[in-house]
């Protein structure tokens, strides 16, 4: 099947409330220039070099979301356009991103990540660094950034009770923290569920999916 009707598919499996983000890394610009002729808006990359040459190559009504881990030193490279981080675990790194996002006079949206998985390769903050953090005055103190979400991702594993029970931990963290309402942080979006278990994290109430191999094929 064509990159074309991988995308019209998936979308016909998607309930209208949930964000799909293509995950595009490795994918050449035409591979990416055919999801946008069928509407694809949003592209996810995990690095920050190859997302600012697809940036400048191509056109300007898309949204580019940072995937990957963000090392402080790379925020600076895609202040400048980027559209949503989803990997922030730190306050070292929002104040990064805010001190960037100052120089260009915008506000960037940061999605915070939570560890849920059983893994040591994760990222991700534990509930109660994530209040520690929403909590501390060096945090409202951020005006260039806004956290919009929360995001996670589930265990490499064929166990579905498993990858269930991780992402219904997340929802409900989301949950009950949901009203935590500040200048910079407003929690509406739960992202986690990628090509093979997307719609298990729909079920589990995901509102952002990151979707790659399935639109796109195996990754170059």
């Amino acid at each position: 099947m064509s990159i074309q009707s991988n995308l019209q598919h998936i979308k016909s499996t998607i309930p209208p409330h949930v964000t799909l983000v293509a995950v595009s890394k490795t994918k050449p610009v035409s591979d990416l220039m055919e999801a946008y002729d069928v509407g694809q808006r949003i592209f996810g990359e995990n690095k920050i070099q190859e997302m600012t040459e697809k940036y400048e190559s191509m056109p300007k009504d898309i949204q580019w979301h940072m995937i990957g881990h963000v090392q402080t030193n790379k925020v600076k490279y895609m202040a400048g356009y980027v559209n949503l981080i989803h990997g922030v675990d730190s306050l070292k790194l929002l104040a990064e991103i805010n001190k960037q996002a100052k120089k260009h006079n915008r506000t960037i949206n940061c999605l915070l990540q939570v560890y849920i998985a059983e893994e040591e390769s994760k990222f991700g903050l534990d509930e109660n660094e994530l209040l520690e953090l929403l909590g501390s005055a060096e945090f409202r103190l951020l005006e260039n950034i806004k956290v919009t979400g929360l995001m996670g991702m589930a265990t490499f594993t064929e166990d579905q009770t498993q990858i269930q029970k991780e992402f219904t931990h997340l929802k409900t963290i989301f949950d009950k923290h949901k009203t935590l309402k500040t200048e910079n942080c407003d929690l509406q979006i739960i992202s986690m569920g990628m090509s093979g278990d997307y719609q298990l994290a729909i079920e589990c109430g995901s509102t952002m999916v990151r979707i790659g191999s399935s639109i796109f094929g195996g990754r170059n």
